[in-house]
């Protein structure tokens, strides 16, 4: 029996990992399914689409389009957290040296990339046109 925990260990974090990232798209998928088989049956009968079904079905598509705004809030965010890894890094150099000698360097190598991206989101909001 004790041979049998790690694999039900494992097995329970891939799991959830997995019902977490899957789950919310499969739930969104059957839903729009359900929409779609409800509108196709009302158009078979003949009756009229109202205003609002057909705003619920575009409404995800257009919420999808980059606009100005989200840009520059995602570089900001972006930019935060290159910041934050970069302030780590330097308070770990300031610190005492009990971990390693460069563990502060990789960290500062590392915050390039975060901070790259948020300044490649506001560079981008620049030449959106679409405001929300």
């Amino acid at each position: 029996m004790e041979d049998f925990i790690p694999v039900v260990a494992i097995l329970a974090v891939f799991g959830t990992i997995t019902a977490i990232v899957v789950g919310p798209s499969w739930l969104k998928s059957r839903e729009r399914r359900e929409i779609q088989a409800t509108v196709r049956s009302a158009i078979d009968k003949g009756q009229p689409l109202p205003p609002e079904v057909i705003d619920a079905l575009s409404k995800d598509i257009t919420k999808n389009l980059p606009s100005r705004t989200r840009d520059i809030r995602r570089g900001v965010m972006w930019l935060a957290v290159g910041i934050g890894i970069a302030g780590f890094g330097l308070v770990q150099d300031l610190g005492d040296r009990n971990w390693s000698d460069n563990v502060g360097d990789g960290m500062l190598a590392f915050a390039v990339i975060p901070a790259t991206i948020g300044l490649a989101f506001l560079v981008l909001s620049f030449f959106n046109k679409n405001v929300d």
